[in-house]
């Protein structure tokens, strides 16, 4: 018998924080998270050094996806992040950014954890209990008589993706796309539970942005050779469909350990293609339409069909399964037995249509809150962007287009749930920092009491937990610009850089970050970063001012409040370490 290898100990950290490599590192990372925060974020590249594929972004799911961590306090961090945006889809950076920078300025104020963690909590309160507040100033209630709040938030979200390379024009079309096609997906009449649709993405490169289109119901890409054997097909009433999600490729399934008797002299072959065509004949007297399966259709069996003016469509996927089951109105045939007559579906219409060098059949419902949205764009990196790709390929791809698609769309069903958005552009941050200070310098009382703190640690921590929401605002800002905060709103002002000592601030700045105030009011700013004395931000944000601003920077009410939440938690488990124990064996 060989010998075997003794068993290494485990490798045990105390204090992991006060390590330099680790401070180090969670330095690199919120530098790489800033740099990519905003609509002018820089894009990164990521690969592996031994080839495949690289990833060029700015979003945050792709970036910690892609980024490979080995440190126990990076993992926890990434991990809770990937975590909120697998729910949520939005407010990713934002969340990561917050936590960095709870963590580096909670270490340079030295205080124990157990205080800092219980303050923490405590101010989190302060500002979840705001943000649902009737008389918050940052949140603005959804209208949905108008689609304005709706459309500027989907901008506002296409916008922060700089890697899709978009123009102003394609952002306003491919905004009002993404809108359409979230409010096809809501049903016209429902009672007590809402249940919405599905959008479906269908991807098309090569063309232009603003070929982009929202049809009704299902697009089914169908080859040059199947669309020459599709006849016109004209009926007064709907098309009969039978959906399968079987295998009609005559192929035995996978009898595992067990074994198949065949009786001497039968071809196997043959008994499963017969069986086949008495399928096609019953499909043929139930007067069906439409075939679509989920896998592969036998040539024979398609042929058979073609022979009586059946359309059949095979390897759609299964994908598509749940979606054309509400289109037509049916559940998916899961065998090749006698098919009852209750089991086949029915469309309103079926169509041809070109987009490009593709060639779809389009199925059009009768009622359903079914519809595609054919995405097009110029290159693979812009289009891939708005899309998920999983292709394993040497050119430059990503979570492009149809990713911020699908954020987009998240964030709409979201809004549905919680009829709210908040104001973006960095000014909800500074507003809260704003808030959340004024609070503390007056009304101190009730957290000394509760957590039994002193006045100078909870000042210190305020002041903490203020500068890391307002470092996120400043995060926006890439080209070293001055940033600034007004003393009536508390929003975000960013000017150009190398600006005069000496300088008439109205003429100098245009509109706040969120877009809802402009610099002709009467307002006085100061340097964000400056020493101030505590004010109150003006809370109950006026009907008026928010009617007529027509190009607001919103974010998702729900997913940003999220964010906060998962921020300052993972903050707190992270400050609450005190060893870190590895198992090396």
């Amino acid at each position: 018998m060989s010998r075997l290898e003794a068993k290494k100990p485990s490798f045990c950290k105390s204090e992991p924080l006060t390590s330099e490599r680790v401070r180090a590192t969670l330095c690199v990372l919120k530098g790489i998270l800033t740099s990519s925060y905003g609509p002018s974020g820089r894009l990164k590249q990521l690969h592996n050094g031994l080839g495949g594929c690289v990833c060029t972004t700015s979003q945050s799911s792709a970036l910690l996806a892609n980024l490979s961590v080995t440190h126990p306090i990076l993992k926890i961090l990434t991990t809770s992040m990937q975590n909120h945006v697998s729910c949520f889809s939005d407010c990713g950076l934002f969340t990561a950014i917050l936590c960095c920078n709870l963590i580096e300025n909670v270490q340079r104020i030295g205080l124990m954890p157990t205080t800092v963690i219980k303050l923490n909590k405590h101010l989190l309160s302060l500002c979840t209990s705001y943000l649902q507040s009737e008389f918050c100033g940052c949140r603005i209630l959804v209208d949905f008589s108008s689609t304005q709040t709706l459309l500027c938030l989907v901008r506002s979200i296409v916008t922060s993706k700089p890697a899709c390379m978009l123009t102003r024009q394609e952002i306003d079309h491919i905004s009002a796309l993404i809108l359409r096609a979230f409010l096809l997906t809501i049903p016209e009449n429902t009672k007590d539970c809402l249940i919405l649709g599905k959008s479906i993405i269908v991807p098309l490169k090569g063309q232009r942005v603003t070929d982009s289109t929202v049809l009704p119901g299902i697009l089914l890409e169908i080859s040059e050779v199947q669309l020459m054997k599709i006849l016109p097909i004209k009926k007064s009433d709907t098309f009969k469909v039978a959906l399968f999600c079987a295998s009609l490729s005559g192929d035995l399934s996978d009898t595992g350990e067990g074994t198949v008797v065949v009786s001497s002299g039968v071809s196997l072959e043959n008994a499963v293609l017969d069986q086949l065509l008495n399928l096609g004949r019953q499909l043929v007297s139930d007067h069906i339409d439409l075939v679509i399966c989920q896998k592969v259709v036998h040539p024979s069996l398609k042929q058979f069909l073609s022979m009586h003016r059946m359309i059949a469509i095979d390897r759609v996927g299964a994908a598509l399964m749940e979606p054309l089951s509400k289109v037509t109105g049916t559940q998916p045939i899961g065998s090749l037995g006698s098919i009852s007559p209750s089991s086949y579906g029915s469309v309103k219409d079926l169509c041809t249509e070109k987009f490009g060098f593709k060639h779809f059949l389009h199925l059009i419902p009768n009622e359903a809150t079914i519809c595609s949205l054919l995405l097009c764009n110029r290159n693979d990196t812009a289009w891939d962007e708005l899309k998920v790709i999983e292709e394993a390929t040497t050119k430059m791809r990503e979570l492009k287009s149809q990713l911020t698609c699908q954020t987009a769309l998240h964030v709409l069903q979201l809004t549905i749930k919680e009829p709210s958005v908040l104001l973006g552009g960095g000014c909800t941050e500074t507003h809260l920092a704003a808030y959340i200070r004024h609070k503390i310098c007056n009304e101190p009382e009730s957290i000394l009491q509760d957590d039994g703190c002193t006045q100078t640690e909870l000042q210190l921590l305020t002041e903490a937990f203020c500068s890391a929401l307002e470092s996120v605002a400043v995060s926006l800002e890439h080209d070293g610009g001055e940033i600034l905060t007004d003393m009536k709103y508390g929003h975000f002002w960013s000017a150009q850089p190398e600006s005069p000592s000496v300088v008439d601030w109205p003429d100098l700045l245009s509109r706040c970050g969120c877009g809802l105030y402009t610099s002709q009011e009467e307002l006085r700013w100061s340097f964000l970063k400056s020493t101030r004395h505590p004010f109150a931000p003006q809370t109950c944000l006026p009907h008026e001012a928010v009617g007529s601003a027509n190009n607001l920077t919103l974010d998702c009410f729900t997913a940003k409040l999220s964010g906060l939440q998962v921020a300052v938690e993972t903050a707190n488990l992270i400050l609450d370490l005190s060893y870190i124990i590895e198992d090396k064996n």
